[in-house]
């Protein structure tokens, strides 16, 4: 079978850069493992725009509103579908706002435009004969939304006896006889494996090879059900022209990646220019949807699969799998301090493995890295008892070749220097956890250079100011870098430190950390008054067996 792809010129504008997030099932309210997959793709895309400060960048966020489960959740909390959907929805757009993810667009799957996207998507496919309609066996997770093939079940005990569960996700599987659209996946396993030989298609590399694996594994490789009898699922997108079916919750949710692009209107589309995606940022749970149907589904559909498709493993909690039974679902709005759980996300979790989450980590790193090695050593650079000027003062090259001499000086220089580098390629490998690293071992050696230095002596004798005033800058310049690459991480503490430091808003982008004010030609005798006295980054946070609370401190 040939495919062709569907390509648009390149006359209109530059084309964006488009990321998304998976969209996020309205059963429940949200927690800690939504609020990751979107503060990764909210990082991937700050560092773009940090990298290319005109680029214009579409990042697409939203809610799943569709399916049984959807329906027993809103019957449970005694509420009209819509408007049980309305208010899970609009719990995840506070959440974003409250913890900066900057998207572009949110959307719904009970939006009338993404209606009428599914549909025009279902009759490309039937027109292409990739539906058909058959009699459907098989074993049916309600919680998992999708049927499981015989080889990825297993038995196990419970208190009912003998049960039958799936192995991927644990849940509980029941045997299911219906009429249902059938979708010839079978015709695209040569597509698919060709499609996953691309270098970095998958990242981290190890879920692309578990979806290698699973395709050379694969001696049966089935066509899949892509619909339900609506009397069994009423809360869904009705089958074109067949009232009696709807469409499968996750076919239609996957085509949320088109709507946002203004599909089908072409128009549109040429206009936007975003397709394909550039990333999609997907969880481990849902790999296997966008790494082998969606990808077949667009393929069948003539459209490009995803430029890359960058997965991420889960949190735990205190080293159990979270769980409504074993009632240890965190919801991000309880926790203290939005920005430090954002930067332990980022910080901790490695990608490739789970990372797991406790609330005695949470407040150990905030405090020690945001509040202690960050922010106590701003506060003590800008303060009025060591710059009671108030200054960002300038390099003196006779002093400062004496301050370089000493080696405490010399290592925090050759760091900083190669900092932007390392951290760049930490960043293009979404490994927010090593840029961190490579950040705070740059703070280390500032606090060590600062400590060896003795600033405070200095400041009692009036011949050594210049010697003080190379300190505070060389201080202020790591504050400066780090401050900028760090930007992707924690946007308003980094933000508030620039603001402090009087580092114009143009003056923030990547190309402006590559270079440290000793190695730029007139830099090194230019005065900023960054205005002195107390500067407080971040509250550190407090906590007792009962509650925990913030208190202000100087750090």
């Amino acid at each position: 079978m040939r495919l062709s792809v569907r390509l648009f010129s390149s006359v209109v504008q530059k084309r964006p850069f488009y990321i998304t997030t998976p969209i996020f099932y309205v059963n429940a309210a949200p927690h800690l493992g939504h609020l990751y997959s979107a503060v990764v793709a909210d990082a991937i895309q700050r560092f773009e725009k940090l990298v290319n400060p005109d680029c214009r960048v579409i990042f697409s966020t939203g809610t799943d509103e569709h399916g049984t489960k959807v329906q027993q959740a809103a019957a449970k909390a005694n509420l009209p579908l819509q408007e049980y959907c309305s208010n899970i929805s609009k719990e995840y757009r506070d959440l974003f706002r409250d913890f900066e993810v900057g998207y572009t667009d949110y959307i719904r799957t009970t939006d009338d435009k993404h209606k009428k996207a599914v549909k025009y998507f279902w009759r490309k496919l039937v027109k292409n004969d990739y539906i058909y309609k058959a009699k459907y066996a098989g074993w049916y997770s309600v919680n998992d939304e999708a049927f499981v093939p015989e080889t990825h079940t297993k038995d196990e005990i419970t208190k009912e006896g003998k049960v039958k569960v799936s192995i991927e996700s644990g849940h509980r599987v029941e045997w299911t006889e219906e009429t249902n659209y059938m979708f010839r996946l079978s015709a695209f396993k040569t597509h698919l494996q060709e499609w996953l030989k691309t270098d970095g298609v998958i990242q981290p590399s190890k879920f692309q090879k578990q979806l290698q694996e699973f395709l050379a594994n694969s001696t049966y490789f089935p066509d899949i059900s892509v619909s339900r009898p609506s009397s069994r699922v009423h809360w869904a997108i009705q089958v074109p022209d067949d009232e009696e079916q709807s469409i499968y919750v996750w076919l239609d949710a996957l085509i949320n990646y088109l709507t946002v692009t203004g599909y089908p209107d072409e128009d549109l589309m040429k206009s936007r220019r975003a397709w394909p995606p550039d990333v999609h940022v997907v969880g481990k749970d849902i790999l296997k949807f966008h790494g082998i149907y969606w990808p077949a589904f667009l393929m069948a559909a003539r459209w490009h699969p995803p430029r890359k498709i960058v997965c991420h493993s889960h949190w735990t909690v205190d080293g159990s799998k979270m769980s409504k039974s074993l009632g240890n679902v965190v919801a991000p709005s309880s926790v203290p301090a939005p920005s430090a759980l954002r930067y332990m996300l980022l910080r901790e979790a490695t990608m490739a493995d789970d990372a797991n989450y406790s609330e005695t980590k949470l407040i150990n790193i905030a405090n020690s890295e945001l509040a202690d090695t960050l922010g106590n050593l701003a506060s003590r650079a800008t303060g009025a008892a060591l710059n009671p000027r108030g200054e960002f003062p300038a390099l003196h090259p006779h002093e400062l070749t004496a301050c370089i001499s000493r080696q405490a000086t010399a290592d925090l220089l050759d760091r900083l220097e190669r900092l932007p580098e390392i951290c760049h390629q930490h960043y293009t490998n979404y490994q927010f956890y090593k840029v961190v690293d490579s950040v705070i071992h740059v703070l280390h050696l500032a606090n060590l250079f600062f400590e060896t230095m003795r600033p405070w002596d200095l400041k009692k004798k009036p011949e050594c100011h210049k010697e003080l005033d190379v300190i505070l800058h060389l201080t202020l310049e790591t504050l400066r870098i780090c401050s900028i690459i760090l930007q992707p991480i924690i946007p308003s503490m980094a933000c508030k430190l620039l603001d402090k430091l009087q580092i114009p808003n143009d003056a923030r982008h990547w190309e402006h950390c590559m270079k440290p004010s000793w190695r730029v030609e007139g830099a090194i005798f230019e005065t900023k008054n960054i205005q002195s006295g107390k500067f407080l980054l971040f509250q550190r946070i407090y906590s007792d067996k009962k509650k925990i609370h913030k208190k202000t401190a100087s750090g």
